[in-house]
């Protein structure tokens, strides 16, 4: 039996033209064609198309899911183990959202005011949508921004303490290096700027030294970026591009 690209596309809740871009891409190629030219998918079409969906869902890019799908030593029954571990991940994840609002909305109900540390310590201290939006959009198709996706979805409330206590320690002492006049081609500044991109590495995406100097690039052309860096003591951003550069060129020259 093989159905047509309407049909598909009813199954599956994805657009027309999504399956058209994935049989051009090489992504989701249909099994056959009608006399007169037209896609048809069969039920191995439907397996694979099942899996394209689970990777897209768990934030994975079209090119790495071809890679993953298009492994020949790839075991099916290990593509759906790794879903799985990746679906429970995500769903303890919401599990502990809805907690939280359920929370909430009975504190509310029984007129009790919550803090904000209860308010937000699903979250720990960070803003889950903070620039959120604008990060898929800029980003959203990189494997970088996939890795991130994937490990953040992991962390609990303790994960992002320590990561913030991290981001804490660092910012003091290179805003002190900044007022104490250290160069930054400086051992000490370009040690800082080492530690700071091996945390990038760590929490969210690996960051070799081109990306790290994009990043350096980014701190000072983006004016958030900047006055976040800046409000640690004047001239940071700027001091920071300029440690990380050096620090890169110290690395791979």
């Amino acid at each position: 039996m093989s159905y047509s690209v309407g049909q598909v596309s009813a199954f599956a809740g994805v657009t027309v033209r999504t399956l058209h871009h994935y049989d051009e891409i090489g992504l989701l190629v249909p099994g056959g064609r009608s006399h007169a030219g037209h896609r048809r998918y069969d039920d191995a079409d439907l397996d694979r198309l099942q899996q394209i969906l689970f990777y897209r869902e768990l934030g994975f890019p079209l090119d790495e899911v071809a890679a993953l799908l298009d492994d020949p030593e790839a075991d099916p029954r290990a593509h759906l183990r790794r879903q799985h571990e990746l679906l429970t991940a995500r769903i303890e994840k919401l599990q502990k959202m809805a907690a939280a609002v359920e929370h909430a909305m009975e504190a509310r109900k029984m007129g009790i005011n919550l803090t904000p540390e209860e308010r937000f310590e699903v979250f720990g201290d960070k803003d889950p949508e903070q620039y959120a939006e604008e990060a898929e959009q800029r980003w959203g198709g990189t494997d970088a921004y996939a890795e991130s996706q994937r490990r953040a979805a992991r962390y609990t409330k303790d994960d992002w303490k320590r990561l913030q206590a991290e981001v804490d320690a660092w910012s003091e002492r290179y805003a002190a290096l900044v007022s104490a006049g250290e160069p930054p081609t400086g051992e000490t500044a370009m040690d800082l700027a080492e530690e700071h991109r091996r945390h990038i590495s760590k929490w969210f995406y690996e960051c070799p030294y081109d990306m790290h100097r994009c990043l350096g690039e980014m701190y000072v052309s983006d004016e958030r970026f900047k006055a976040f860096y800046d409000s640690m003591g004047p001239g940071v951003a700027e001091h920071l591009k300029e440690t990380i550069t050096a620090n890169a060129i110290r690395h791979t020259s």
